[in-house]
């Protein structure tokens, strides 16, 4: 996999977790499937990677608003952060994008933008010795609006002392690089490790 990085004067980069930096979305759609399965709900595997970036209780509302599911959103959410967490030691880091953040760090102030609570990301980064590395690690906890809206970006540059537009983002989702665009931001898009995937119902 080879990155494009767009030509530009950027002060500082900013990076998704999941899928960007860290190959965890196998691990988080099993979490997904064992904690749904107890409310008798699925998710097909291509719905649960167009909702990458999405934060985990508004996935939940989401399946309950489709399928007419009454699940508890946090308590869901909840639970899936426990299973996720007890699969972290499987984590593999996604190598062209940390070998940005090994050759950028010490160079410009870096951050993590992520629709994950902030304590998950933390332990995912810390899985692959990279929580050192960052300036800033934003979590779901830490603005209003999740992706596709600006907010995540707008606060890791904020947190940073950045402008913006100074400001080059890493994604892996349509959803991530809308909200990138939104914040007035180049993007780079990190393509997903090819997988099968079965087709959304």
């Amino acid at each position: 996999m080879t990155l494009q990085i767009p030509a530009g004067d950027f002060a500082a980069y900013i990076f998704d977790c999941d899928g960007t930096l860290a190959d965890t979305m196998p691990l988080h759609y099993k979490a997904w499937c064992a904690v749904l399965r107890e409310h008798e709900c699925d998710m097909p595997e291509a719905l649960f990677y167009e909702l990458g970036g999405v934060p985990t209780e508004q996935i939940v509302e989401l399946l309950n608003e489709r399928h007419g599911h009454h699940m508890p959103a946090m308590e869901v959410a909840r639970k899936k952060s426990e299973l996720f967490l007890q699969m972290v030691a499987q984590i593999a880091p996604i190598e062209p994008v940390v070998a940005i953040v090994n050759k950028v760090h010490g160079r410009l102030p870096m951050a993590v933008a992520s629709g994950g609570r902030r304590g998950i990301v933390t332990k995912t980064l810390g899985a692959l010795g990279l929580v050192e590395k960052f300036n800033a690690i934003i979590g779901a906890e830490d603005y209003v609006n999740g992706k596709p809206a600006p907010d995540p970006f707008l606060t890791a540059a904020a947190r940073l002392g950045v402008e913006p537009a100074k400001c080059l983002v890493f994604e892996d989702t349509q959803i991530g690089i809308t909200a990138a665009k939104a914040a007035g931001m180049q993007w780079v898009l990190v393509p997903s490790p090819p997988r099968e995937v079965a087709a959304a119902m």
